[in-house]
């Protein structure tokens, strides 16, 4: 399962009836497609993804790397020699502390370099995708977990209080379609049992991998632009009432944040 929104988004946007449970799984559904309409057309990623990715050298600048991807953070970058770039020696463009990166500038002297051929012979591990506030991405939930400990392999997580306050005092703090990050990992809410206060996971997304996990450790929830997370509901909502066919060209929001050149 995929969703930039979660079911709680949609369910309120649609003013549902909290007992009115009868249509969820196809608004996940839907938000499921939307998801991936959304991402299509901009040629964007939405959620953080935990990835290696391959990149080429311009030969006729050998200081600058344009990057495949939205890069929101950076971990490791392998020259085309096979020698790690040391990151005092890189700079992300642009400059800025919360927009995803397009480029790599090398300083200090550094090159990149290549022994048969520029292209894909760089490797760059680090966090993709796109966010406008990416140091606020992830709000505490305001809850721990309460196993003890997580087991890599356990898909239900026992927390406190599932519909309590989060850090910023929203509720429900955890949501179906949400994703979830515990220490180094990231998760995805399949189900929520509001008598067990027990979430069932997808476990070890996006490029992640699962983990053991001691009682207590914080568990922290992922924020989508709020533009992209509304712009997903909205098209959720349309596949979900079946309302004709839709042009997302034409959405003036799409058109601002379509990748360069896609």
């Amino acid at each position: 399962m995929y969703t930039i929104a979660t079911l709680t988004d949609i369910r309120q946007y649609l003013q549902l009836a909290d007992d009115d449970t009868s249509s969820d799984s196809d608004l996940m559904q839907a938000l499921q497609q939307a998801s991936h309409i959304v991402e299509s057309v901009t040629q964007r990623r939405y959620c953080p993804h935990v990835e290696n990715r391959i990149a080429s050298i311009n030969t006729d600048n050998l200081t600058e790397l344009i990057l495949p991807d939205d890069l929101l953070s950076l971990t490791l970058v392998t020259n085309g020699d096979g020698r790690t770039i040391n990151l005092d020696n890189i700079r992300l463009l642009p400059e800025h502390d919360d927009l995803p990166a397009s480029a790599l500038l090398l300083i200090n002297g550094e090159t990149f370099t290549y022994s048969d051929s520029p292209i894909n012979t760089i490797n760059i591990s680090g966090v993709w995708g796109w966010h406008d506030r990416w140091s606020q991405a992830w709000r505490d939930s305001n809850d721990t977990v309460n196993d003890d400990p997580l087991s890599v392999g356990a898909t239900t997580l026992t927390v406190s209080d599932v519909d309590g306050s989060d850090g910023d005092n929203f509720s429900p703090r955890f949501q179906v379609g949400q994703l979830l990050q515990i220490g180094s990992e990231y998760l995805r809410i399949l189900a929520i049992n509001t008598s067990t206060n027990q979430l069932t996971v997808l476990r070890g997304v996006h490029g992640t991998t699962a983990s053991s996990h001691p009682q207590g450790t914080a568990i922290y929830t992922y924020q989508p632009v709020p533009a992209i997370r509304d712009l997903t509901v909205r098209y959720a909502e349309l596949l979900f009432k079946s309302i004709g066919v839709f042009d997302m060209d034409s959405d003036p929001m799409v058109r601002r944040l379509r990748r360069l050149g896609a």
